[in-house]
């Protein structure tokens, strides 16, 4: 009687054929996402590595370098004009973030509830700042606020000639001015991403918080702010990032000054690498500007998880 053929090894259940295919499937994902990783390493995370080691050295961009290991770090702390630069820039998210995102929750529930006519046609216009350059709104913007500007000269036209003064030139004023563009800058992207957040909440849970007696008021704080606890995270998110990492828009009005009143990370970065030679410490700021806004915006998305 013929012997009956032994089983390949290959074919064996749980044996190497089968462990080598499942390693297989297991790595089919991360070639998918290889090229992008490629790509993303060399022209993000390369660069960023490259950051952190030209900060550990004192370098003018053409000598020799000097090690000085975390010397530049301990220069941010201990030099006013930096401190008073990440302090510029952390009062920004009050005008880039909070302001647009309270305005824009208040405009997106009053135009969704109100029914407004030619709604497409207003968020057209409230969205154009974001797709104007933003060379051409400082320009603008540097304008209204000259001493002969549209700002002073409706001031006078009311009666108000006691307030008018060189708006982005007055070291009390500077930084306010300079963070309201960013206001009317951020506004509209916030609003457009409210309306269409408040575009899917259910009509019927109006109906029934009217037929209960709630008012306008108390709609919006228990239906309309809830349902869009994401939209606003990603608008938080969206804009906190674009008031720590300004520089146009200072570069444009105010060049950091008058003196320093307006002066940002940003700028410091530009000015200490092309201007005075001091590219060690450009990279050390624009390293720690990078940590911080990790960590601002980490805290943003935690606090929204919670909050859910």
């Amino acid at each position: 009687m013929r012997a009956l053929p032994k089983p390949s090894k290959t074919t064996t259940a749980g044996g190497p054929g089968k462990r080598s295919a499942r390693q297989g499937g297991a790595l089919t994902p991360y070639l998918f996402i290889a090229p992008a990783l490629v790509v993303y390493a060399a022209f993000m995370l390369y660069p960023l590595a490259r950051s952190v080691h030209l900060s550990l050295f004192d370098w003018d961009g053409l000598t020799l370098a000097t090690f000085v290991g975390f010397g530049n770090y301990t220069d941010i702390f201990a030099d006013a004009r930096l401190r008073a630069a990440f302090g510029h820039s952390l009062s920004f998210i009050f005008f880039y973030a909070v302001l647009p995102t309270a305005i824009g929750l208040v405009l997106a529930a009053v135009l969704t509830r109100a029914k407004v006519h030619g709604l497409p046609l207003f968020r057209t216009l409230v969205f154009l700042p974001q797709v104007i350059a933003m060379v051409v709104v400082s320009v603008a913007w540097k304008q209204i606020y000259a001493p002969d500007g549209g700002l002073n000269t409706a001031l006078r036209a009311i009666g108000l000639d006691v307030l008018t003064r060189p708006w982005l030139g007055d070291y009390a004023f500077s930084l306010p001015a300079v963070g309201l563009i960013g206001t009317w800058v951020s506004t509209g992207l916030v609003t457009v991403l409210l309306l269409a957040g408040m575009s899917k909440i259910p009509t019927e849970q109006f109906e029934a918080a009217r037929l209960d007696g709630a008012g306008a008021v108390r709609e919006f704080f228990s239906i309309i702010v809830p349902a869009v606890r994401a939209e606003v995270t990603v608008a938080l998110t969206l804009t906190i990032v674009a008031s720590l990492k300004t520089f146009d828009l200072i570069y444009m009005t105010t060049a950091g000054g008058p003196g320093s009143s307006t002066t940002v990370p940003s700028y410091e970065v530009y000015r200490r690498a092309f201007e005075t030679g001091q590219v060690g410490s450009a990279a050390a700021i624009g390293v720690t500007l990078t940590a911080l806004i990790f960590v601002i915006t980490l805290g943003v998305n935690r606090i929204s998880e919670r909050a859910a």
